[in-house]
């Protein structure tokens, strides 16, 4: 496992971060990182991945952060609404993103705007933790595949796996013992030239998905020694709800009209 060393300023709050959270992951899962090299060294450039467990971000993080990079993120505007957890965030040069929302169009200039000054910015296309029974990548979302097409930047593919076992989805109290193995592993970057070279419309930027996604499925087919399904999950087809938990009931609609009085 080769570590390149951090060739980018930090920061305060990247430094706080790394001290607080790079020990305890250290402490509590071992890890098995694989050719994090292919993260380019310098410029803009995305990297993409699965997403099987609300901790991903922090063992994203870390990957990142041992092969020489700062990661941003495109993280839900919730988390920016706790004064303390929003002033760290933005310090660190997070970008909120009002997901399902038509807000979302900032978060992408932003993005865009962070490829341009040379950030490394983490995706998760599938947009929310995996729906597939299986845990395998889901239909993915545009803004990946769009931001590249944008900006021309290289698109690093990396599949995971052991992240789930941390902390299962949808649950809140992690499985330290015994200690889990996460292992990521970066691809080469995804064939995009053909596509950026052609007119922005939602063909090229549909094919753009579909590809990064396949790459990312190849990677985590590599890592579990099985063979993906040949249809990706699409969770709008088959009515599961977009974002939050699957499997909370949804909310009653609220009554607005008032009863009418007895006579």
């Amino acid at each position: 496992m080769r570590v390149r060393k951090l060739d980018q300023p930090r920061g305060w709050a990247v430094t706080f971060a790394a001290a607080l959270i790079k020990p305890t992951l250290l402490a509590a899962t071992s890890r098995t990182w694989i050719d994090g090299e292919k993260i380019p060294a310098t410029g803009g450039c995305i990297v993409a991945l699965n997403h099987i467990s609300h901790v991903d971000p922090l063992l994203s993080a870390h990957f990142v952060y041992d092969h020489g990079r700062i990661p941003r993120y495109l993280a839900k505007s919730g988390l920016f609404s706790n004064k303390a957890i929003g002033g760290l965030l933005t310090a660190a040069g997070q970008i909120p993103v009002e997901r399902l929302s038509r807000n979302a169009i900032g978060a992408y200039d932003a993005a865009v705007r962070a490829i341009g000054e040379g950030e490394c910015l983490v995706i998760y296309p599938e947009g929310t933790l995996t729906r597939d029974p299986g845990m395998w990548p889901m239909k993915g979302k545009t803004g990946a595949a769009r931001i590249a097409l944008a900006t021309g930047c290289p698109v690093i593919p990396v599949g995971q796996w052991g992240a789930h076992e941390v902390l299962p989805p949808y649950t809140r109290t992690p499985h330290l013992r015994p200690r889990r193995t996460i292992v990521m592993k970066a691809g080469d970057p995804v064939p995009l030239d053909d596509l950026v070279a052609r007119p922005t419309s939602p063909e090229a930027t549909a094919e753009a998905t579909g590809r990064i996604m396949d790459a990312i499925t190849s990677l985590v087919a590599d890592l579990r020694g099985e063979v993906a399904p040949t249809e990706r999950y699409d969770p709008r087809a088959t009515g599961v709800r977009e974002i939050g938990n699957p499997h909370d009931e949804p909310h009653p609609a609220r009554q607005h009209t008032r009863k009418k009085r007895s006579p």
